[in-house]
């Protein structure tokens, strides 16, 4: 459950990151998304999924505050937005499998 819920709010947070915000912001949207993210990979490698385990410290590693990535505001925003939705859709893709004990 909470996991959905920092899925929800980082998706929040990127799309929030489309429009002009002082630098303070973004900077604390890179620090939310590196805890959001490990936390996320955290609970991946606990339910054994390697694939989600990857991709989110892949994420953790891109939006980092410590060693800025500089892509570019265009292209930022084009992240933000891909990563935005796909956290969305990950949310009801976990919703429709089925749960085995």
């Amino acid at each position: 459950m909470i996991s959905k819920a920092i899925k929800i709010g980082l998706a929040a947070l990127f799309f929030l990151c489309l429009w002009k915000m002082p630098y303070g912001f973004y900077e604390l949207v890179r620090f939310l998304a590196l805890v959001g993210f490990a936390f996320l990979a955290y609970q991946a490698n606990q339910q054994n999924n390697t694939t989600a385990t990857f991709i989110y410290i892949a994420l953790a590693l891109l939006f980092q505050p410590f060693f800025k990535i500089a892509l570019g505001r265009d292209l930022w925003n084009v992240v933000d937005v891909v990563v935005g939705i796909g956290l969305l859709l990950s949310i009801f893709k976990n919703k429709s499998l089925p749960k085995t004990k």
